[in-house]
């Protein structure tokens, strides 16, 4: 890696926590390239694993559909893309094609796994980078499936009715929560840690367990029953975006970027009971100075890039069913 490219990496929010010896790693799997104007940088459906860091330039991430190409992100300098099929090894989702020339540097998805096996302190300062990437796309495409409702209504965004929890604390043995951390297989410390600070709640079907706008103070992990993440619509009413059960993470965005919540969260059907950890627990576990928390930062990195992956399907479903003709 050259010394430029060192530099465009360590200028990176994405990459600015790597110590010299992540950057003197890194080195070893990574190259720049240049794509002319117009260039594929990345085919749909491609088997490639690489990770790209947009060093300059801009690109389009896009979907060819009955209707014509769309368009699901417009990426410009000091972006990441690439990081979902390097978290999960399943094919790319869209076209990536640049606008204008532009220059890459790949982090090759060998050397970089690599990397990730010979040193626990580079693995987790990736993951903290794709983690941080992937919630920000998380969002757009959040806030880009909502077009598809309110494009020129001029209708102010109104969550709906709100219905919250009267159950409040829920009694679950130590032993009860343990075990769902262990069926995820993280370190002894993560489960001993997640599984004395965390707090059970119980909600029964349809209670709100956080609404869109609101900040946020906790993440969460689904118990029992299901949760359903969604958007209140207007005119439209709820679009639910995911439902989550045992075992899956949600409510971490806000505890990434400080931002409010991006969605509403309920209970499906049959009610939930869930796990709340406070963002100071989260904060002292996934600590990169600590190097404590690789194998939950790996879990929560692979569940963004599955709703990431999903939020994108939605979209194109949308457009589909619009006959082409929602926001693009």
């Amino acid at each position: 890696m050259t010394a430029d490219a060192a530099a465009l990496l360590r200028r990176s929010p994405y990459f600015s926590h790597f110590s010299d010896a992540d950057l003197a790693l890194a080195a070893k799997s990574v190259r720049l390239e240049r794509a002319s104007s117009g260039a594929m940088v990345v085919r749909q459906n491609d088997s490639t694993a690489d990770a790209y860091f947009l060093a300059s330039g801009k690109v389009r991430i896009s979907r060819n559909t009955p209707y014509g190409r769309y368009t699901l992100a417009f990426l410009s300098a000091g972006d990441l893309f690439g990081e979902a099929s390097f978290l999960d090894r399943r094919g790319r989702s869209g076209d990536v094609v640049a606008e204008g020339d532009a220059e890459l540097i790949v982090l090759a998805a060998e050397p970089l796994a690599a990397a990730c096996e010979q040193s626990t302190h580079f693995a987790v300062a990736l993951h903290w980078a794709f983690w941080k990437s992937l919630s920000g796309k998380l969002r757009m495409a959040n806030e880009q499936l909502l077009k598809f409702f309110t494009a020129g209504s001029g209708t102010p965004l109104d969550n709906g009715p709100s219905r919250r929890s009267s159950t409040g604390q829920f009694q679950v043995g130590m032993a009860t929560k343990r075990q769902l951390f262990e069926e995820q297989k993280l370190s002894a410390l993560e489960i001993n840690f997640l599984t004395s600070l965390s707090k059970a709640r119980k909600f029964s079907p349809g209670e709100l367990i956080f609404r869109e706008g609101e900040p946020g103070d906790r993440l969460y992990v689904v118990l029992e029953g299901q949760v359903r993440i969604s958007k209140f619509i207007p005119g439209a009413g709820e679009e639910a975006l995911a439902f989550l059960d045992r075992g899956n993470y949600f409510g971490e965005m806000a505890l990434i970027d400080n931002a409010p919540r991006s969605a509403d969260a309920r209970a499906h059907t049959d009610g939930a009971v869930v796990l709340a950890i406070p963002r100071e627990a989260v904060e002292g576990l996934l600590d990169i100075r600590k190097v404590t928390s690789h194998r939950l930062l790996r879990l929560l990195c692979s569940l963004v890039a599955q709703r990431l992956r999903e939020i994108d399907e939605k979209i194109i479903g949308w457009y589909i069913l619009s006959g082409g003709g929602g926001p693009n």
